[in-house]
C-alpha cells in the first residue's frame, strides 16, 4: 500500500509531508488548545513539535493537508503501521488541524479519502486515541469507527497514557458509504 499518496477531495489535497512544511505546521501546532485533550499535551512546544515532525517525516506515511482554493497548508495526518496479515491492516492517525478548520467538515472529508485509499488494499483500518481525547474520539465515531476492547498503555512525562483502539472494516465503510 502506498502510505504517501496524493489524494484529492472537493476542498483538499493531501500530499506527502516535506521538510519545507515544518514552519507552516509549527505555526498551527503552536496553539496549545489543539493539544489540550491529547496525551502528549505539549506538542505546541518547539522541541516537542520538532521531534513529532521528524518522526512523521521518517515514518514514510505522513501527509500535509492543503486547501485547494489557496494552497494553504492547515494540518497533517498519517498512515502508519501496515500489517499485511489477515487481509491487511493500516493505522491512520497523528492528525491535527488548524482550529479555524474545526467544525467545518474538513476532518471527515479528509478521512473518507484516506479510508477509500486504504480499503483498496487492506481489510481494516485502526486508529489509536488517548482515552481522554474526547474531541478525537467523537470525530472517529462520527466517521463510523467503532471502539474495540483493545487498548495500549504507555507513559509520557512519568504519567500513564492509555490509547484506545478504534477500527473500521472495509465492509463497514462500504455499508456506511451506501446510505
Amino acid at each position: 500500500m502506498d502510505r504517501q499518496p496524493t489524494l484529492e477531495t472537493e476542498r483538499l489535497v493531501l500530499r506527502p509531508l516535506a521538510e519545507g512544511d515544518r514552519e507552516a505546521l509549527f505555526a498551527i501546532a503552536s496553539d496549545p488548545m489543539i493539544w489540550e485533550q491529547h496525551p502528549i499535551h505539549d506538542r505546541w512546544r518547539r522541541e516537542v513539535f520538532d521531534a513529532f515532525f521528524d518522526e512523521g517525516l521518517a515514518s514514510g506515511g505522513a501527509l500535509a493537508v492543503v486547501r485547494k482554493s489557496d494552497t494553504r497548508i492547515f494540518g497533517s495526518t498519517r498512515y502508519d503501521r501496515l500489517d499485511p496479515e489477515e487481509g491487511g491492516v493500516v493505522e491512520i492517525g497523528w492528525t491535527y488541524l488548524d482550529r479555524a478548520c474545526w467544525g467545518k467538515g474538513i476532518n471527515p472529508e479528509m478521512k473518507r479519502a484516506m479510508l477509500a485509499h486504504a480499503f483498496a488494499q487492506v481489510a481494516r483500518v485502526e486508529f489509536r486515541v488517548g482515552d481522554t481525547n474526547y474531541r478525537s474520539r467523537n470525530a472517529l465515531e462520527a466517521i463510523g469507527a467503532e471502539r474495540t476492547d483493545r487498548y495500549e498503555l504507555g507513559k509520557y512525562q512519568g504519567k500513564r497514557v492509555v490509547h484506545l483502539v478504534y477500527e473500521i472494516t472495509r465492509e463497514g465503510f462500504a455499508a456506511r458509504a451506501g446510505h
